[in-house]
């Protein structure tokens, strides 16, 4: 395993993070890869984009007037602010459901200024207040739109989730069946299935999702459909200090990153045709966005304010209680070199 990302402390390295990275073209070609791209991983919430393609594709997005708050925020693992559970609430009531019909779990906000809101209401963390709140509002919007029984949405054998496997099928294309029936499938966070599916493979699917290439002439609209959202409205796919937010309020529509749980990204940069998935193999999701910092800087062009906006990024201070730095998170030297040999070539 190739080590990428290290921690130190004073002047000695006091940990390590090993990752993998693939490189893909719209045609399928390894652009550049570093470590295992081979060995199926779960993505997790990085393929939310590829997830909402459903609710563009099936009309239910146009019949519920859905705006791209909306649409970003399917694509989202938000923080759980007040602006995004009223998102969500919002697309629950357009699609004549209430946020009962919800099936991924409560859990608290990502932070503490927006737990101590929900403390000083009185009031308890609902299932609007995960994460993937805005996902679950979206194949419940597909469902309605559908005709689908919404109970039990989340079941890997659900009509919503039969038709979310195909999608990831089609995109990526690998089989999601695996040896042993379903020995790829295991259950997300938020209680949907979740397919083991190798990084070139996500990294292809990503750079389709954002060139077209090679889908159907709807998928292409609402792939475009998807990033179009998330560019204007990035606070929704993620929030306040969060990577994916930040990364899309620079570059708008020529980045589109998303994270997943234990140290997974995909990210389309769609002016290149190049897709990038990313796993850091100890699940650190500090590491990760440290390793897709790099990649967006050897593989996207951007001006000098763009390169300042993205230094807190590349570079994570470690700084004690009394504030003081003692430590940084950073990429090995060298360790992408090759990366940004092979965009000059």
């Amino acid at each position: 395993m190739s080590v990428l990302v290290e921690v130190t402390r004073g002047v000695r390295v006091e940990s390590w993070h090993m990752g993998a990275i693939a490189v893909v073209d719209a045609s399928g070609e390894l652009v550049s890869s570093i470590g295992d791209i081979e060995s199926p991983v779960f993505p997790r919430s990085a393929i939310k984009g590829l997830q909402a393609l459903p609710l563009i594709e099936s009309g239910a997005a146009d019949h519920f007037h859905l705006p791209p708050e909306a649409l970003s925020i399917a694509c989202a693992s938000h923080n759980g602010e007040e602006v995004h559970v009223d998102t969500v609430k919002a697309m629950l009531k357009a699609c004549g459901l209430a946020e009962g019909a919800l099936e991924c779990g409560a859990h608290s906000p990502r932070y503490e200024i927006d737990q101590a809101i929900l403390h000083g209401r009185g009031a308890a963390p609902t299932a609007a207040n995960n994460n993937c709140s805005g996902k679950h509002a979206g194949f419940l919007c597909f469902a309605q739109e559908a005709g689908f029984d919404h109970h039990g949405y989340v079941k890997v054998d659900h009509p919503v989730q039969r038709e979310v496997r195909a999608v990831l099928e089609q995109t990526t294309g690998f089989s999601l069946e695996g040896e042993a029936g379903m020995d790829l499938c295991g259950i997300d966070g938020c209680s949907i299935p979740t397919y083991a599916i190798p990084l070139k493979n996500l990294a292809h699917a990503f750079a389709r999702f954002g060139t077209g290439t090679d889908f159907a002439p709807e998928r292409a609209k609402a792939a475009q459909r998807l990033r179009q959202a998330v560019a204007k409205a990035p606070y929704m796919v993620a929030g306040h200090d969060r990577f994916c937010t930040s990364v899309m309020e620079i570059f708008g529509e020529r980045a589109f990153v998303k994270t997943g749980a234990e140290g997974v990204f995909c990210a389309s940069f769609p002016e290149q045709g190049l897709g990038v998935a990313i796993k850091c193999w100890d699940g650190a999701t500090r590491a990760a966005e440290i390793m897709m910092a790099a990649a967006i800087d050897a593989f996207v062009p951007m001006s000098e304010g763009e390169a300042v906006a993205m230094e807190d990024w590349r570079e994570h201070k470690l700084v004690n209680w009394n504030g003081i730095h003692v430590g940084t998170v950073k990429l090995v030297d060298g360790a992408l070199s090759h990366l940004m040999q092979k965009l000059k070539a």
